[in-house]
């Protein structure tokens, strides 16, 4: 096993509250939420009416290849943004340049990829929508008319892992690879796979990135029927919290051996120092009331890290503005910290839920508010929920106890994880 230190040399995101960490953490600061009436179809008669969209959103300019428009999606266009702007700001394509053709070999084969991926979605099925329609029950008349109807790609454009793939073609990486939909905390076990492939000796750099799409009709409509949604606003640990909002967007990470950064010279960002995973085991909806899958997840990344409880300088809440999770996560918290608890704050008001990529969103944003030195208010908060007990959230900007960030992810399932990253000064 390799006990060497894991190192972050590249940062990226796109959501809707900007298109880099340091972007949308100005947008967090500034008390800006990009949640607003969503534009991709008309949601008239639709019962939920707000999203958090990209803005602008032009699928070439982001991707840099129309051609390859062809084979991907939404999302996947999110990710591959985000990867590319991370790789650009870790400089190892250029470090990689100057490498004799025997080097640059070893280079590419010891770089892995890990994506977290919300694993399909509903638009995927609408290419065959009109066809269905048309034949009218008929499946000879669908089955006719299938190839003249439906678009070749479309097998290639649903793939889970074009993000994986394409981030890997794009920049000749051949190392270890693995896609990850487990919802919400897809994003953050991206990070953790590829650090412990760091640790294993598996490779010496890796792209950690996550992307989800999820502002869909189907989606939309079905996470409001069994009562997820907010019609307002994302307020979480809020009294007046009651639902989340859709976002959209990707974020990634590059992490590497402390030799491998040292190596060449790289500018290091931040650093991963453990994390933890635990499930509540209760169904599909349910999550514990006391938070007990979320307080082994923090006790296993802090046991993972060689931490106490007092080391945690931040906290970045999942706080999805649902009332259960909130209150149960503010109990978890209470359990691992009591009265020492450092000060919480959460992203999700801002730039809605990401799903899939909301933990990794959050880590790279949240490493930029620890170099800022920094612990950005909560927008929304009026007044805490008093089942949220004593957890220590304001509205008001505040200053980190330290140099490391404790951040949370759960998702459907009950399953939960946390990380521990820790920044450098910026």
């Amino acid at each position: 096993m390799n006990a060497q230190r894991i190192l972050i040399t590249g940062a990226g995101v796109i959501c809707g509250s900007g298109r880099s960490p340091d972007e949308v953490l100005e947008a967090v600061l500034a008390g800006r939420t990009s949640i607003r009436p969503i534009e991709q179809w008309n949601v008239s008669q639709w019962p939920v009416k707000i999203a958090a969209e990209v803005a602008d959103y032009h699928a070439a300019a982001l991707t840099g290849d129309r051609k390859l428009l062809k084979f991907i999606r939404r999302t996947d266009v999110f990710g591959l943004y985000a990867a590319d702007r991370a790789i650009e700001q870790s400089g190892f394509a250029a470090w990689r340049a100057s490498l004799d053709e025997a080097a640059a070999t070893r280079f590419a084969d010891a770089t892995g990829v890990f994506v977290g991926s919300g694993g399909g979605a509903f638009a995927n099925q609408y290419d065959y929508l009109p066809l269905i329609a048309t034949s009218a029950g008929s499946l000879e008349t669908f089955g006719r008319e299938l190839s003249a109807t439906v678009n070749p790609m479309w097998l290639l454009r649903s793939l889970p892992n074009n993000v994986l793939g394409h981030v890997g073609i794009r920049h000749g990486l051949k190392g270890p690879n693995a896609c990850i939909t487990n919802h919400s905390i897809s994003g953050t076990l991206a990070i953790v796979e590829a650090a412990e492939s760091l640790r294993a000796g598996e490779c010496t750099r890796a792209i950690a990135a996550a992307h989800d799409a999820e502002i869909e009709p189907q989606t939309v409509l079905y996470y409001d029927r069994i009562g997820l949604l907010s019609h307002e606003a994302l307020r979480p640990f809020d009294a007046r919290h009651d639902g989340s909002v859709m976002g959209e967007g990707a974020a990634a990470l590059v992490l590497e051996t402390e030799t491998a950064a040292q190596e060449r010279g790289a500018t290091v960002v931040g650093e991963f120092l453990g994390a933890g995973s635990g499930s509540d085991g209760l169904g599909l909806l349910p999550i514990s009331e006391d938070g007990e899958g979320l307080v082994r997840a923090i006790e296993a990344a802090l046991q993972a890290a060689s931490l106490s409880p007092a080391d945690v300088g931040m906290i970045v809440a999942h706080g999805n503005g649902t009332a259960n999770s909130d209150v149960s996560e503010a109990r978890a918290l209470a359990h691992i910290f009591g009265t020492d608890m450092p000060p919480v704050t959460a992203f999700k008001w801002s730039f809605g839920h990401l799903l899939a990529a909301s933990g990794l969103a959050e880590a790279a944003v949240g490493l930029a508010a620890l170099r800022a030195r920094v612990v950005p208010g909560i927008a929304p908060l009026s007044g805490l929920d008093p089942a949220c007990g004593a957890i220590n959230a304001s509205r008001d900007r505040r200053v980190p106890r330290s140099d490391i960030a404790l951040l949370l992810s759960r998702g459907f399932g009950g399953t939960n994880a946390a990380c521990l990253l820790r920044a450098t000064a910026s």
